[in-house]
């Protein structure tokens, strides 16, 4: 299960939910105030690239 990042519509606080993909927005609470009013954040990720599993990545080239 994925987890997703909301922000409550009436305190603005911010929280991550646990939860399946098919879950509306307004089945989730508000764990400061209690409020159905969250709304799904979008969220910053950080990817980082390699060579796949099994195979080693070429050294770092050095320029002088």
């Amino acid at each position: 299960m994925p987890i997703y990042e909301y922000r409550c519509g009436r305190c603005v606080t911010k929280f991550e939910k646990l939860c399946r993909a098919d879950v509306r927005d307004e089945d989730v609470e508000c764990p400061s105030c209690g409020c159905r009013e969250a709304g799904r954040t979008i969220s910053s990720f950080v990817a980082r690239g390699g060579a796949p599993s099994g195979e080693r990545s070429s050294p770092a080239r050095q320029f002088t």
